[in-house]
């Protein structure tokens, strides 16, 4: 008996390009750089100026003002993005079985705010905000999803550092090939800015006020410093093919595989070697093989070691063809959205499958010896695409990939 088939018919984001799927579509196509200095704080005393900023967002835009009192900002964009999500797949919440319409959202949620707390209890003691589990706990992120939209059934969170994003769609298409649902609400959330201007992240190369602002994040160039912080939520909206067919559902593309590995190597340092088995047992999964994959969605945070063992982890999965396979960056315009970053890169591959254009990675100038294939530098292409291999690679060794195929292709 073959697997079930996962089909994509709606997707949601905010994100640094955008508060939309077009938006921000239209950015990355266009060589648009959302990294831009901090505005939602004070930064002067802090080493890190710039970041990936969700602009002009309004959450009473998509909750009522109870319940944007009582979230934080990851919740907003988590549910701002469902929302828009369920409205593209067309689908009505009041005519649903909530019970088989679940949530499965990536975060870190805002365990930042406890620092915030803790400045202000030394500044005017006072209680603890009675709201702050509420407004910082990663699994309120995904709770809140449901209890905004009414869905009633599955609703877990995911946490696996910067893997989650496509972790959250893997664990979403597993749950759904064993029957747990009709349809789940599947991506990540994040909001990073506060760590990001404190500069916690230093170590892997956080954007100091001597660097160049306009040239923040630059995977694969020679000259990368690390990358840069940003925030935003993607969700996509899954469903078993056989309940989209028939609500008459429009197909935008197929969730076909995923693959997972752990390095067991190092805390911080990548191993190429494992990051290829997760890219390897993702194609193996969609029921592909290697010389299927027309377009890598590149992990490519701009950090020293990360670029080249993704570089070569690419060369171990796919040999000499390697060097003829388009591999872009989504974080060289919008950060590393963390989290989110897996399901933000995942609406960019269904783009990309729907459009056949593939984003440039930006910001590249200078060629890295380590780093030698085609990362469409600078400017998009034009080709058709039936099959993406997105990447995401989390610190401390955790590797998630995903393939999201032409549902043309597969019927």
């Amino acid at each position: 008996m073959g697997k079930q088939r996962i089909v994509i018919t709606g997707m949601g984001l905010v994100s640094p390009l955008g508060l939309t799927v077009e938006e921000h579509w239209d950015g990355l196509i266009n060589g648009k750089n959302g990294i831009g200095p901090i505005t939602v704080m004070d930064v002067s005393k802090f080493p890190v100026f710039v970041a990936g900023e969700v602009k002009n967002f309004e959450p009473l835009d998509y909750m009522d003002i109870k319940r944007v009192d009582r979230t934080g900002r990851c919740s907003q964009y988590a549910v701002a993005a469902a929302r828009m999500a369920l409205e593209s797949a067309g689908i009505d919440m009041s005519r649903m079985n909530p019970e088989r319409v679940g949530t499965v959202v990536a975060t870190s949620g805002m365990t930042w705010l406890l620092v915030a707390e803790k400045e202000k209890l030394e500044t005017k003691p006072k209680r603890l905000d009675p709201l702050l589990i509420n407004k910082m706990g990663p699994s309120l992120v995904a709770a809140q999803v449901g209890l905004v939209l009414g869905a009633k059934g599955l609703n877990t969170t995911i946490n696996s550092a910067c893997a989650s994003g496509s972790d959250a769609l893997g664990t979403a298409l597993m749950h759904m090939r064993l029957g747990h649902a009709d349809v789940l609400m599947a991506g990540g959330a994040d909001a990073n800015i506060n760590i990001a201007a404190i500069g916690t992240c230093g170590a892997v190369g956080a954007l100091s006020k001597e660097e160049d602002p306009d040239k923040a994040s630059r995977p694969f160039d020679l000259n990368r410093t690390g990358f840069v912080f940003g925030d935003g939520a993607g969700i996509l909206i899954l469903e078993t093919y056989e309940h989209a067919t028939e609500r008459g559902a429009t197909i935008l593309a197929e969730l076909a595989g995923a693959g997972w590995s752990f390095d067991a190597y190092n805390e911080a340092a990548p191993d190429a070697e494992q990051q290829a088995v997760a890219m390897g047992n993702a194609i193996k999964d969609a029921g592909l093989t290697p010389k299927d994959i027309d377009h890598i969605n590149a992990h490519g945070t701009s950090t020293r070691l990360n670029d080249s063992a993704e570089t070569a982890a690419t060369k171990i999965v796919f040999g000499g063809r390697a060097y003829k396979i388009p591999m872009s960056s989504n974080k060289s315009m919008i950060g590393h959205l963390a989290c989110a970053a897996g399901a933000i890169e995942a609406v960019a591959a269904v783009k990309t499958i729907e459009t056949g254009i593939i984003p440039p990675t930006i910001h590249y100038e200078t060629p890295d010896p380590e780093c030698d294939l085609d990362y469409v530098p600078n400017v998009a292409r034009q080709q058709q695409v039936d099959a993406v291999l997105s990447n995401s690679f989390g610190m401390g060794g955790q590797n998630c990939c995903a393939v999201i195929t032409s549902a043309k292709k597969r019927l």
